[in-house]
């Protein structure tokens, strides 16, 4: 059978990022019926938004949060199972097991360690070990495919590895899985910073399209937009990335191709 597997935390609100990246692909690839022999699981990760500093009482808040947006995006609980990963004890009991797995060397040399610990005098342990949760989440429940964003295909190499190391160490047990990425918008930047993704955690709104935005507010964010002085319209990351950023937003929205996109503006 094959079954996916995906989360997202609840860090801050959702946005287009999020929506094009994620969850518009699992509300349009969650299985219509258990005939088609496939299965869909989608989880708030609240363990993994415990990284960094919290108010519980908020906390709890943004997770029932985050599931009420999940099904106003169009997740149905008839096609799909959601859920919030603290409901489930085998989360953390796994990951100890994985953890005798992995080792520190490998966990210290993931990028997204290094980028969020950079500049702190101090870091948790939880910060390091995140990517072991993430595979415990993964491989707790046989999981044959992961559709990830660009930004978390280490971390699902390192699952893949942990599997196969336990497997050689103890039989065959662990499915290892395979990740699925979206052809476009895998990683939609931030709109006033074209170098770095979109983020619930950036300094200032006005680079991210939140779900809740009204249309009005949606269309001052799009004008407002960081492109270039160039009087062309190319896909170009390196030398246009505004640009390339504002293509991808629209090609994904439309479900055309950034080429298409580009060739129909620049006419």
């Amino acid at each position: 059978m094959n079954r996916v597997f995906s989360g997202i935390q609840p860090t801050g609100e959702m946005h287009l990022g999020n929506y094009l990246g994620a969850v518009r692909r699992w509300v349009s690839e969650a299985p219509i019926s258990p005939e088609n022999r496939s299965e869909a699981l989608y989880c708030v990760v609240d363990l993994h938004a415990m990284t960094v500093p919290y108010e519980p009482v908020e906390f709890a808040e943004r997770t029932r949060r985050t599931a009420m947006l999940l099904l106003a995006a169009g997740l149905d609980p008839e096609r799909c199972v959601l859920f919030v990963q603290s409901h489930v004890s085998a989360h953390t009991e796994l990951t100890w097991i994985l953890n005798c797995i992995a080792t520190y060397g490998e966990l210290r040399r993931m990028t997204q360690f290094k980028d969020k610990g950079q500049g702190q005098e101090s870091v948790s342990v939880g910060l390091l070990d995140y990517p072991v949760l993430m595979a415990a989440d993964i491989l707790a429940y046989d999981t044959t495919e992961v559709p990830i964003g660009d930004d978390q295909r280490q971390h699902l190499e390192l699952a893949r590895d942990i599997a196969i190391r336990f497997n050689h160490r103890f039989g065959e047990t662990l499915i290892v899985p395979k990740p699925t990425f979206p052809e476009v918008a895998a990683r939609v930047k931030d709109l006033q910073n074209p170098s770095a993704k979109m983020s619930k955690s950036a300094n200032s709104e006005a680079g991210q399209i939140l779900l809740v935005d009204p249309p009005s507010r949606i269309a001052k964010k799009i004008k407002s937009a960081v492109t270039d002085s160039l009087a062309v319209i190319n896909y170009d990351p390196i030398n246009q990335p505004g640009v390339s950023n504002l293509l991808e937003i629209l090609s994904a929205a439309t479900d055309r191709t950034v080429e298409q996109t580009a060739l129909e503006l620049e006419g």
